[in-house]
């Protein structure tokens, strides 16, 4: 079925990769525009993180205004590439509201809200920000992966003060096209001025992941799970 940034889905269909044992972490993993969950399960042996289980929704199909109106898997319409551009508000919240129902199914299975990890990369980044910065409970991190910061006005008014205690990784590419520098740039200044802990990081790449982002991604998660992760 298609929806509209106006017709959320009750849930959202995911791919769960389990831990080996008992799971005490999780990782919520957002992809980015146009790709689905399958676009990082690749990367979870490369982490090797123990006792960890990792969550990848599927993005609700909607038709998306900068690619003609095709239908896709987007977490919001995007209209432009610009940070002035107008924002699809309704779509940004209704997908906040699908993920924080999949932090919160995970709370219900028995893992702490401080023990889960939301991730993304591109527009799913823009959602983990945004998501994570405003959740009434304690992060085991926030990771943002070629970002920029959706409803940047609003945060101000609608962040959790605690999340300021909550680690937040970022990484962009210096050669970024998409979403180029400047917009990680400014949303981690944003960040750091607003006394959030962000641990950034920069590679000589395009719109893309690295290995050297991905060895980065690891040690901060390991240092986070710690004594938990594997070494």
């Amino acid at each position: 079925m298609k929806t509209t940034a106006s017709t959320p889905m009750n849930t959202l269909e995911k791919i769960i990769k389990e831990s080996k044992t008992s799971a005490k972490y999780a990782v919520i993993w957002l992809h980015g525009l146009g790709a689905d969950g399958h676009d990082f399960e690749s990367l979870v042996p490369e982490l090797g993180l123990a006792d960890t289980r990792f969550i990848f929704p599927h993005a609700p199909v909607r038709p998306v205004t900068i690619n003609a109106g095709m239908f896709m898997r987007a977490w919001y319409d995007i209209s432009a590439l610009s940070l002035d551009a107008k924002e699809d508000e309704v779509g940004i919240r209704d997908s906040q509201k699908l993920i924080e129902q999949l932090i919160e199914e995970q709370v219900e299975l028995g893992i702490d809200s401080k023990n889960i990890f939301l991730v993304g990369f591109s527009q799913g980044a823009a959602m983990a920000l945004h998501t994570g910065l405003r959740y009434p409970d304690p992060l085991a991190g926030i990771i943002a992966l070629s970002s920029y910061l959706p409803l940047r006005n609003q945060l101000v008014t609608e962040l959790n003060s605690q999340q300021k205690e909550t680690p937040v990784f970022m990484a962009h590419g210096m050669y970024d096209m998409v979403l180029p520098f400047l917009f990680g740039q400014a949303c981690k200044m944003m960040l750091d001025k607003l006394g959030f802990q962000v641990e950034w990081h920069e590679y000589a790449m395009e719109h893309c992941v690295c290995p050297e982002e991905i060895a980065d991604l690891k040690e901060f998660m390991q240092n986070v799970k710690r004594p938990t992760a594997l070494t």
